[in-house]
């Protein structure tokens, strides 16, 4: 029997039973759709989170307490900035600003949201690659008079204002101060804490002496992040070590292991986020394939349901001179055709599903690679091959006269 009749064979015999075709199906479509679909949000995920690092700058260098070594105080404050902003400590860092923040209840017109609220200094937006929609940013003015002025994210802005409503002017309220709103930022997209859309921006000045009036261990007003920005990628490593002799030098630290603070570049934070996102999809991906394995042993239980109904058959196949091969074959191309019809329909359900996932989220767009696809489209055919090679190997074994007398 050439390859041919043996696909006609194996067609006829599912075309005869095509019900219990579709629900043995059903495992590996399920399985291969899962697979694609979250392997997509996945690589979405670490897309997302990779374009908003970038968007930073590669030559952005973020400092941080080390709560291991700080003895529960915050320890950067405003005297590291300045000192970090003088060229003769610093030379390879071009600028720095500041941020401290917490999450905060935000009230307009009846309607409040629970955010973020940033304490900045006025050259923060343009180092962070923020840019105004309307309205202006903070200026050093409102930082020197403590002025109870906000930038607002675009998400707080649709939160809090009624759609065509202009917030410019408008006093919201922060822990029952109001502030007016002289800004709004350009939207950026972010997902999570990360989505500084839905961040409220006020001076560092105020947010210190009204907000959040944190103190260093020399009771001086803390600062939660100072980010630097280097001359370039390529002075990277030596504007961080002139930052970490720096800040040792204010905070009294000889040795390294001792350092109250941890400087973070825009690429340790990108491998940091690879990692974690990496081993998410992985993850996802094993999840997805547990299914697919189910649906494969879903085929051989069919499969041998099939062995059994069609005992005499093949006894007679074999009476009038099919060979062993012959009916390995048929029973092999059975079971691939089970997995390959359903490996194509799951692959069709993986991206449409992606896409339906993407349209949840205007932050997260699935990214479908064709890696994936060929992927979950190989694994199910090893599914079907693999699950399908004992019960053809149990029909191709049978004894042609014990299968004749099979009732």
């Amino acid at each position: 029997m050439n390859l041919g009749e043996s696909l006609y064979t194996a067609f006829d015999a599912l075309m005869n039973n095509k019900l219990r075709a579709i629900l043995t199906m059903l495992g590996v479509i399920i399985g291969v759709a899962a697979v694609i679909a979250l392997l997509s949000v996945g690589n979405g995920v670490s897309a997302a989170v990779e374009a908003q690092i970038q968007g930073i700058g590669s030559n952005l260098i973020t400092i941080v307490t080390n709560s291991q070594n700080s003895q529960g105080y915050q320890a950067l404050s405003l005297r590291d900035v300045e000192t970090l902003s003088d060229p003769l400590y610093a030379p390879d860092v071009i600028q720095v600003a500041a941020e401290t923040q917490g999450s905060r209840q935000v009230i307009y017109n009846g309607r409040n949201m629970r955010t973020t609220v940033s304490g900045v200094t006025a050259n923060f937006f343009a180092l962070r690659n923020l840019t105004i929609d309307y309205g202006n940013l903070l200026t050093e003015n409102d930082i020197n008079t403590r002025a109870r002025v906000a930038v607002l994210g675009s998400r707080v802005v649709e939160t809090l204002f009624d759609e065509g409503e202009f917030p410019i002017g408008a006093k919201i309220r922060i822990q029952g101060v109001q502030y007016e709103v002289i800004g709004v930022l350009a939207a950026k997209g972010g997902i999570g804490i990360t989505n500084q859309d839905e961040y409220v921006f006020i001076p560092l000045s105020t947010a210190q002496a009204r907000l959040f009036p944190r103190r260093t261990r020399n009771n001086e007003p803390a600062v939660s992040v100072i980010y630097a920005q280097a001359v370039s990628e390529k002075r990277m490593n030596a504007a961080m070590q002139q930052i970490a002799e720096t800040l040792r030098q204010n905070h009294g630290i000889a040795y390294q292991a001792d350092d109250d603070f941890t400087a973070i570049s825009q690429t340790d934070i990108l491998s940091a986020f690879n990692v974690i996102t990496g081993a998410l999809t992985l993850f996802l991906g094993a999840i997805a394939g547990i299914s697919l394995l189910v649906g494969g042993i879903g085929i051989m239980n069919i499969m041998l349901v099939s062995v059994t109904e069609r005992t005499r058959e093949i006894g007679i196949r074999k009476a009038v001179g099919a060979l062993k091969r012959d009916i390995l074959v048929q029973f092999l191309i059975e079971s691939l055709i089970l997995s390959l019809l359903g490996g194509s329909i799951g692959i069709a359900l993986g991206i449409g599903g992606s896409l339906a996932i993407g349209n949840l989220s205007p932050d997260l767009t699935p990214v479908v690679s064709v890696s994936n696809v060929l992927m979950a489209f190989g694994f199910a055919a090893a599914v079907g091959l693999f699950f399908g090679i004992y019960p053809a190997w149990r029909a191709a074994s049978l004894r042609p006269i014990e299968a004749l007398r099979y009732e």
